[in-house]
């Protein structure tokens, strides 16, 4: 379902624009038809409330948990169940924030991801995506909105666009709070310029070599990382928010010298923030996480160099679900190709760096 259908309906059934904005001012943030200083739905018009009790219940079975999964930071992991039986994840996140899922499934297929070890399976309709917010509002506040659930946003840039504009409008989410995340694509750093909402920007870079690139991300759109950064980087000045450069720390893969000289060079200067991830295990990949005192040394290493460097961890890995996996063990979907690293030439790159492959 999407949230332009759910307006329709609304107006089929006699809404107008002030209707309308109560009655999703209330769902996306939650609040029940007894929230408010007297009884809210006597506001509207008779035939409005005879429909009211059907369409509620449709939008409460948009999203329902299947399960949960408490983190020991703070954080807790959902298995959200969808109208039509398939399932996504959603992560409630310390202090006010939500990640949400935007894909069944992914069509990027990075290397080191369990989310599109299966392909992409269907996007989700933008009232979908609202939905888990509203879920995710049942069990606790939600101040800040990540769009780095499962799937790629920019493959699905209508309902999620539409999503962004109902959240930074009547769901009460500051535009700064939502966060877009993406692999990269034209399109996406054209089209978040037309939107009533513009969000902050998060930019899964990796690598800085564009051949390790593509082979740890064999979907994405075939761009220069340095380009990238530079279309990244134009749209955050534009906004004021600075760019959140996401780094998925592989052992062996992009934590050498090389990699951090080049990203020292590459973000010099940039209106950007960069977030450091150690991998989070994935069942049947040979990719490791580096251990915690290298990803020390190299979160300083940056640092020292000028760049504004976080370290963060994967929601989930106190209860083996990190993205896509609960998905996966929920339906019996672990069948994942194996990987490992071999070193060999890549073209554009030196003889023996690393580059990934399926066995």
């Amino acid at each position: 379902m999407k949230i332009h259908q759910v307006i329709s309906r609304l107006r089929e059934a006699g809404a107008k624009p002030v209707h309308e904005a109560v009655l999703l001012r209330m769902w996306s943030r939650a609040l029940g038809p007894e929230s408010g200083h007297g009884r809210p739905d006597a506001f509207f018009p008779a035939r409005l409330r005879d429909v009211l009790p059907a369409l509620r219940e449709a939008l409460a079975g948009l999203a329902r948990i299947e399960s949960r999964h408490p983190g020991q930071d703070g954080s807790e992991r959902l298995l959200v169940r969808l109208a039509d039986g398939q399932m996504v994840e959603a992560v409630l996140l310390p202090r006010g924030g939500l990640c949400v899922s935007t894909q069944v499934g992914c069509a990027v297929a990075c290397r080191f991801c369990m989310t599109g070890r299966d392909g992409l399976q269907r996007q989700l309709g933008s009232a979908e995506i609202v939905a888990q917010v509203a879920l995710a509002r049942t069990l606790r506040p939600v101040r800040k909105v990540v769009f780095m659930g499962m799937g790629e946003p920019s493959h699905n840039l209508d309902n999620v666009m539409e999503a962004i504009a109902l959240l930074g409008s009547h769901g009460a989410i500051g535009h700064k709070e939502l966060v877009f995340s993406t692999v990269g694509d034209h399109r996406v750093f054209e089209r978040l310029r037309e939107g009533p909402v513009r969000p902050a920007l998060a930019l899964s870079l990796h690598t800085t070599k564009r051949a390790l690139r593509e082979q740890l991300l064999p979907n994405a759109a075939p761009i220069e990382p340095a380009e990238l950064l530079e279309l990244a980087e134009a749209y955050a000045r534009d906004t004021g928010y600075p760019i959140q450069v996401q780094w998925t720390l592989l052992e062996g893969v992009n934590d050498g010298d090389d990699e951090i000289e080049a990203l020292g060079r590459l973000l010099a200067g940039k209106y950007a923030v960069l977030n450091l991830i150690p991998f989070n295990r994935v069942e049947g990949l040979d990719y490791r996480r580096p251990g915690e005192d290298a990803t020390a040394a190299l979160s300083l290493a940056l640092y020292r160099r000028g760049i504004l460097t976080k370290l963060r961890d994967s929601a989930g890995q106190d209860v083996d679900g990190g993205c896509g996996q609960l998905r996966a063990r929920a339906e019996g979907l672990r069948r994942p190709r194996r990987a490992t690293i071999r070193l060999v030439p890549a073209p554009g790159d030196q003889a023996g760096e690393p580059a990934a492959t399926d066995k």
